[in-house]
């Protein structure tokens, strides 16, 4: 048996990562990898905490996390293909979308 405090460990960890990749990387799309790694620390947490407490709604929350992140997946690559294709460049600090 794997007590909870490994979980929640590497859940910490793997949200730190995201965190500190967030605010260094300068790529759209290192960033969009960032929150989708916080997302699943996040998942992570609540499907352990589900697990010690022999419940079902932190599962159900996952789930609903996941639905978030997939139309998110879906409409952010879509933002950054036409970020992309405007631009010619995917850097943070080259993209300003308030000039032509």
């Amino acid at each position: 048996m794997v007590p909870i405090s490994w979980y929640l460990v590497l859940a910490a960890v793997l949200f730190s990562i995201g965190v500190a990749s967030f605010l260094i990387k300068r790529n759209i799309i290192t960033i969009f990898m960032s929150i989708e790694l916080m997302l699943n620390a996040v998942n992570l947490t609540f499907v352990a905490f589900a697990h010690m407490w022999h419940q079902i709604t932190g599962q159900i929350f996952v789930f609903f996390v996941m639905v978030v992140a997939a139309a998110e997946a879906a409409v952010g690559l879509a933002i950054i293909i036409a970020i992309f294709r405007t631009r010619q460049t995917l850097n943070v600090d080259q993209v300003n979308l308030l000039k032509n």
